[in-house]
């Protein structure tokens, strides 16, 4: 028997719970996002395999998802269904014997101990199912890293192995951006230094990544690119680390005494989010989006964590007042991190 780390996410998790609850939309192509109206201002949730198709992707306005799928059926973003959902899925993970770590809604590490981790994946996928009428995909790995890099190549409903013995033959060639980690931004700077594939980035002078990136960031990088991660799957319940909200404004805001307003407003709900979650916040951060899609995010720790609602709203205009940009302002979010 040999400890393995199973990575289980959900196929299309919101796009499915929605098909569940509606038949009929099988096999369309389906957007979920704001209120479902793509010709309001608002993000994509997620969309269906059959919409992203036509490039419609999470994150990217309902409006354009609109042009770019005509045909695609528009439903309400609708948290309690999807919370509900995960719930069945993650009971059913615990029912294996095996520690879950969840992560979110539609994802969960599975620590294991089998002769058969590819059997112990089938059986997950077939009790999933025929217990929520959801499909997942499964990601083996002999470490944190490397099960969740193994779940993209089993998408959609299938099963994949990464471990230290295909790590190169897998991810060497494939671009810095593929690993768990390192996004668009660094990606950026790896490229200015030299390193475009994993391969590249996982020989490189940790020094220098030091230089460019920092001291921790640069040689975590090339930890990463080493398909190095951690062995611990933990059962601890998950815990928010934040609570925020934002608001998408149908018609830009100009005048900065109404941008402060909004942001003052935001600042007060997201503190009545903090008492209710009973753990005071230690960081404010304020996000801006301004026209016509530029976003941006500025933060700052307060003197001391608070749950106080007049704190959290003077901190959030006193990271506003950090944005020079006047441009219009079509969408405002107000984010407070907790102490522990």
């Amino acid at each position: 028997m040999a400890a393995w780390i199973l990575h289980v996410d959900l196929d299309q998790f919101i796009a499915a719970v929605e098909v569940l609850r509606r038949p009929e939309l099988r096999g369309k192509p389906v957007v979920v996002g704001g209120t479902g109206d793509p010709t309001q201002r608002a993000v994509v949730a997620t969309a269906s395999y059959e919409a992203r198709e036509f490039g419609v992707h999470s994150g990217i306005p309902l409006r354009l998802a609109a042009r770019r799928c005509p045909d695609a059926v528009f439903l309400p973003h609708d948290p309690p269904a999807y919370d509900a959902a995960s719930a069945e899925v993650m009971a059913v993970l615990r029912s294996f014997d095996a520690v879950v770590e969840v992560l979110g809604w539609d994802e969960a590490f599975l620590g294991v101990s089998t002769g058969d981790p590819w059997a112990f994946a089938r059986a997950i996928q077939e009790a999933v199912l025929s217990r929520t009428s959801l499909s997942c995909s499964v990601g083996i790995g002999d470490n944190k890293l490397r099960a969740k890099l193994a779940t993209g190549f089993a998408k959609p409903a299938g099963v994949f192995e990464l471990t230290r013995d295909n790590w190169v033959a897998v991810m060497g060639d494939r671009p810095t951006e593929a690993l768990w980690g390192i996004g668009r931004k660094t990606g950026r700077k790896l490229a200015e230094l030299g390193y475009t594939t994993v391969a590249q980035l996982a020989r490189a002078d940790p020094a220098v990544l030091a230089a460019r990136l920092g001291p921790t960031i640069g040689p975590w990088c090339r930890t990463l690119a080493l398909g190095a991660g951690s062995t611990e799957v933990v059962s601890t319940p998950w815990v928010a680390r934040s609570r925020s909200r934002e608001t998408t404004f149908q018609e830009d805001l100009v005048l900065a005494a109404d941008i402060a307003a909004q942001v003052s407003l935001l600042a007060r709900r997201v503190a009545e989010d903090v008492v209710a979650e009973g753990r005071p916040a230690a960081r404010v951060a304020v996000k801006v989006r301004f026209a016509p899609f530029f976003t941006h995010t500025r933060s700052m720790t307060l003197p001391s964590p608070t749950s106080d609602a007049a704190d959290l709203e003077r901190a959030a205009l006193e990271v506003l007042a950090r944005f020079e940009d006047d441009r219009p302002v079509r969408l405002l979010g107000v984010r407070a991190e907790f102490a522990s």
